[in-house]
């Protein structure tokens, strides 16, 4: 059967797993890792959230980029069967405007700053958020901690800035590298870090959900 090499891992915890409601907002090199393992540890309601469509630049890292031209979110939604989408960009004016009461866990794989503070502000009691996960190549320098205490990561060292000058004061966990930066002023992705660091998304979402 489809689940028979999870549900020992999760005993009765994996109806809990089945029965939760995810919202994953950016389904790129990160979210789109986060996305697959996700719905292959048996989450039935997933929505997904994003508005670009697929590049050959994608090509190198995230899920579905075969599909280019067409959008992330149609992309997905025809390989992950039954998963929700919505197509839209994600802004502060729209994190205002969402209802988020219905989700379990929020998962936050965007780049935007503002958008991001916007969802700690709106979201912290359930939200789970990724960090700097470009220019680096060494997937064993991923971390989980508070945001106010990661190390090494430059995003997150702006993510802090940008909360404390928005008045935020709460708490919520982070995933993040410690690895340092290998190209400062260039882009550059690597599907071994982008990749670990959905799955470790992933494994922590479970894990919040089972009480682990």
């Amino acid at each position: 059967m489809r689940f028979d090499r999870i549900k020992p891992l999760f005993k009765e915890n994996f109806s809990k797993i089945q029965a939760t409601k995810i919202l994953i907002i950016g389904v790129g090199g990160v979210g789109g890792f986060c996305l697959d393992c996700l719905y292959k540890s048996g989450v039935r309601d997933i929505t997904i959230i994003d508005y670009d469509t697929f590049e050959e630049s994608n090509q190198n890292r995230q899920i579905g980029s075969d599909n280019l031209g067409e959008k992330k979110v149609l992309a997905l939604s025809n390989i992950y069967k039954n998963i929700s989408f919505i197509d839209t960009k994600i802004t502060p004016k729209w994190v205002e405007k969402f209802d988020f009461n219905s989700y379990d866990l929020i998962i936050d794989a965007i780049d935007d700053m503002p958008s991001k503070v916007a969802l700690s502000h709106k979201t912290y009691k359930k939200l789970i958020s990724s960090c700097g996960a470009a220019k680096r190549v060494d997937p064993t320098k991923i971390e989980i901690n508070s945001i106010w205490k990661t190390t090494n990561d430059p995003f997150a060292k702006k993510f802090r800035y940008q909360l404390k000058k928005s008045g935020f004061d709460k708490d919520f966990d982070v995933v993040f590298s410690t690895e340092t930066p290998f190209c400062i002023n260039e882009l550059g992705s690597f599907v071994g870090v982008t990749g670990a660091m959905g799955l470790t998304l992933c494994s922590l979402a479970l894990r919040k959900l089972t009480i682990f």
